[in-house]
């Protein structure tokens, strides 16, 4: 009996009691300023806007991440109470653990689409924040809510965020006109939660609704381990001595399998190289020297969280996000790494995104436009095109298989707009 307890444990990796690692990723996407970081702060105590611009600006730049664990209270009886402190009420009762979750913060700002697209792939489910002292839906609001629609993101819960600064006759105002908005999507009975991120209300409703819509998907162990890279960077100070350097760090969501401290792992596309007067990329080999979740060390890295790998890599070929969009797994089992992808498209009847409704006009023999796969962002020129496909030639190759799903993105006002999805065929 306790080997078919193992072997379940392996396919399905939910042991969250012991587990220092979330076993799921929620994403917070919505326009803009609309409050992303701010309720990711309340439900995790991370501010995850660090990067040196997005202090100056206050806007989401790269993909944020931040842990944090679910609990109800242990000395309240007569219901529920959901909450994010680990001791109850009267400050002497550990309260009792639901989940552990990882909250990947993606950016509003309609000139980091792409971003947001990278992001969209490692998303189990999503919180869509809209803010209630503005008219719904914002551009991007519809831009975000359609990309995850085409990535295939079922479970979304809709936030009505900044409820202090409106009257309930204009919350519930804002809250029809986001109704309205959701029926002319796949989440017409998606649920809506008023709160105010900046002073904590309904945050044990907020928990609740995450707790009854966005569930724990079963995860195969046993399969062959792949992870999609988010972020690449040194962590070495400046002026730090040579002998006491560490190797780069590469941080993202297992996809399937695990990853366990000592394994050999390889990085593909990898690193750029000229050979005979032609660019082209090499697949990096290195070694898993630790891995961390969040500020805790782990053995194993399955599917669920965003996690980070200290390898042997020289510190130059990982910093300032150099390998973002790579793919990882172990030596001989990755994809190969595609210049030229094939693509059955299905576009949309209307640009996401701009404030006029605008056509979408069929994809152009030599067009320029913007591909997401998986993590990665690139740039294809159309070469050929078919009934229903096209062929592209890639600025910087990407490393899928076929039948992944990728998004496609052309220049509309200036700007790459949503206009589609296509499947590598």
């Amino acid at each position: 009996m306790p080997r078919k307890k193992k072997e379940d444990s392996e396919k399905t990796g939910s042991d969250t009691e012991s587990s220092a690692q979330p076993v799921i990723n929620i994403g917070m996407i919505g326009h803009v300023d609309h409050g992303k970081t701010t309720l990711t702060e309340c439900l995790s105590g991370k501010w995850t806007d660090t990067h040196s611009e997005e202090l100056k600006k206050g806007i989401t730049i790269r993909l944020g991440y931040a842990n944090c664990s679910f609990y109800t209270d242990a000395k309240k009886k007569n219901t529920d109470s959901y909450t994010v402190d680990e001791m109850s009420s009267d400050g002497k009762t550990k309260n009792k653990l639901i989940r552990k979750i990882s909250l990947v913060d993606a950016p509003g700002h309609e000139s980091l689409m792409a971003t947001m697209l990278a992001g969209a792939t490692i998303m189990d489910g999503a919180l869509l924040l809209v803010a209630a002292n503005e008219i719904c839906p914002q551009p991007q609001t519809f831009e975000h809510l359609k990309a995850l629609e085409i990535m295939g993101i079922k479970n979304v819960i809709v936030v009505q965020n900044k409820i202090d600064l409106v009257s309930e006759e204009e919350a519930l105002e804002n809250y029809e006109q986001i109704k309205k908005f959701l029926e002319r999507t796949s989440y017409k009975d998606a649920p809506i939660v008023p709160i105010s991120a900046q002073y904590k209300v309904n945050i044990d409703f907020l928990i609740e609704t995450i707790e009854k819509t966005i569930p724990t998907p079963e995860r195969d162990l046993t399969k062959s381990p792949k992870m999609f890279i988010a972020r690449s960077f040194d962590i070495n100070k400046p002026g730090v001595e040579i002998a006491k350097m560490v190797g780069g760090v590469i941080g993202g969501a297992v996809q399937q399998g695990k990853f366990v401290v000592g394994d050999e792992i390889e990085i593909r596309p990898g690193y750029e190289v000229e050979e005979r007067n032609q660019k082209i990329f090499k697949p990096i080999k290195t070694k898993i020297i630790g891995l961390m979740s969040g500020k805790d060390k782990i053995e194993e890295a399955t599917p669920g969280g965003s996690i980070a790998i200290m390898t042997t890599l020289d510190p130059n070929v990982v910093k300032s996000d150099r390998l973002t969009g790579n793919l990882v797994g172990k030596p001989g089992e990755l994809p190969e790494t595609l210049y030229n992808i094939e693509l059955e498209t299905s576009l949309l009847e209307r640009v996401v995104g701009t404030k006029e409704e605008l056509q979408v006009e069929p994809i152009k023999k030599g067009e320029i436009l913007m591909l997401n796969v998986n993590s990665a962002s690139t740039v294809g020129m159309v070469v050929e095109l078919g009934k229903n496909k096209v062929k592209c030639q890639l600025k910087i190759p990407v490393c899928a298989a076929n039948g992944s799903r990728v998004t496609i993105s052309r220049v509309v006002h200036s700007r790459f707009r949503l206009i589609g999805f296509g499947t590598i065929c």
